[in-house]
């Protein structure tokens, strides 16, 4: 049972009854002790009167998967089985970061009939969101009271990655046609293939003259080359401790998300089979095998429920999941954080090992706000002082990186996806992929 505010108005309303039998000559605070059972009867009986929020019947109409910071409006349908018409109030019990507004729907549902609710939502954490069941609340005749019930209806969502960096995809796009179709690479490189002859032009390179053909046709023919297709690009998302890290406005590892779903969309148009792994020291997610326009939905269904691990990352053990995926992996994507050289030592010393197979991009997300030049006080000088620490620290390591064979690549969340996906098509231009 519950009462609504008209409870407190109706005691209250007893001043007057009360004054006016007290000058009547009858004892004040027996006639208030009256008033008051009178008004605890009325509760009571309009709270018995109210229907039985029990005999709802509910069922749930969600999407399976939903992006993040995106809306979606879910539908609660409630039948009443009941005897009586019931009036009142449901809230659904969603945890708080799916969104859901805080007011209760208002509901009027008659004896053997169906009412549609419709619950709007707007996550905002990656992962599984849910809710156990509704409040209902059916209001008596009078509306001072009422009765409640805690009903139960489990619901379950999905939230994907929201994958805000396509918006970079359109134009890595234009410039992958150009490098495979319109304008064809015309000098031969380690990873070009043969594409097709066409006729010398003035301004051509005379190294991709072919001879042969050009005697058999009579006039001067010209190679063409593109880039080689049916490449392994394996992309590796740390999912330890340092993915944890804030930068911008979220963490790291969703900064991580969003460059390794611009680089997969970007590789499988240009041909080449991409594999994904979360590790830190057992596997959150493995996407391999997979192909074309089912890639990202197997990706970002992945990611979804993978959250950081306040651990450290097993990278022994996250070269050997690289070499299960595929044998001939030609580029390896490591999107991790070492910003400290002694706690990069691990990562450091290993990676060689796994350079001398192939070649690798380290990539970084990290902090892109600056301090403030202005120095006001102590707590600014100890701030610019920490942050050109990072600054030389982050260095060190990243020249660490490039002296074990690999290549670091360091950005803000925001700038990090198309610095990925361009330093993925020069390697494709320049025939080293």
């Amino acid at each position: 049972m519950y009462v609504t505010g008209r409870f407190p108005f109706l005691v209250a309303l007893g001043v007057v009854p009360v004054v006016v039998l007290s000058l009547g000559g009858i004892n004040a605070w027996a006639a208030a002790g009256g008033w008051v059972l009178l008004s605890l009867a009325t509760m009571t009986a309009d709270a018995v009167v109210a229907a039985d929020p029990r005999s709802i019947r509910v069922e749930r109409r969600l999407p399976p998967r939903v992006l993040r910071d995106e809306p979606v409006v879910t539908e609660l349908l409630l039948s009443n089985t009941g005897r009586r018409d019931l009036h009142g109030r449901v809230r659904d019990m969603w945890q708080p970061t799916a969104g859901a507004p805080a007011a209760r729907s208002r509901v009027d549902i008659p004896v053997g009939e169906r009412r549609s609710v419709p619950i709007p939502l707007r996550p905002r954490r990656r992962g599984e969101l849910g809710t156990e069941g509704i409040v209902v609340r059916a209001r008596g005749p009078l509306g001072i009271a009422g009765r409640q019930a805690i009903l139960n209806a489990p619901g379950r969502i999905r939230v994907l990655p929201p994958f805000t960096s396509r918006r970079h995809l359109p134009s890595r796009l234009a410039r992958l046609r150009e490098l495979d179709g319109n304008t064809s690479v015309q000098v031969r490189g380690q990873g070009t293939e043969f594409d097709s002859l066409r006729e010398y032009v003035r301004g051509d390179d005379v190294r991709a003259i072919d001879w042969r053909a050009t005697a058999r046709s009579g006039t001067t023919m010209l190679r063409t080359w593109r880039p080689e297709r049916d490449r392994h690009v394996v992309i590796v998302i740390d999912s330890g401790r340092t993915a944890a890290a804030r930068v911008g406005d979220g963490v790291r590892l969703d900064a991580a998300m969003e460059a390794a779903l611009l680089l997969a969309a970007l590789a499988t148009r240009a041909g080449d089979h991409v594999h994904l792994l979360l590790f830190d020291r057992v596997v959150r997610g493995r996407i391999t095998r997979v192909e074309g326009a089912a890639l990202l939905p197997a990706m970002v269904d992945a990611m979804a429920p993978v959250e950081p691990q306040l651990i450290d990352t097993d990278w022994d053990a996250a070269y050997a999941q690289v070499r299960l995926l595929t044998g001939r992996p030609s580029l390896v994507v490591l999107l991790t954080a070492h910003d400290e050289p002694l706690a990069a030592r691990g990562f450091l010393g290993t990676l060689s090992g796994l350079t001398d197979r192939t070649r690798v991009l380290v990539a970084t997300a990290t902090d892109a706000d600056s301090p403030d030049p202005a120095i006001r006080d102590a707590d600014d000088v100890y701030a610019a002082a920490a942050a050109e620490r990072a600054r030389r620290d982050a260095g060190r390591v990243a020249s660490a990186v490039r002296r074990a064979g690999g290549e670091a690549l360091v950005a803000s969340a925001e700038e990090l996806p198309p610095l990925v996906a361009d330093r993925y098509l020069a390697l494709k231009a320049a025939g080293r992929l």
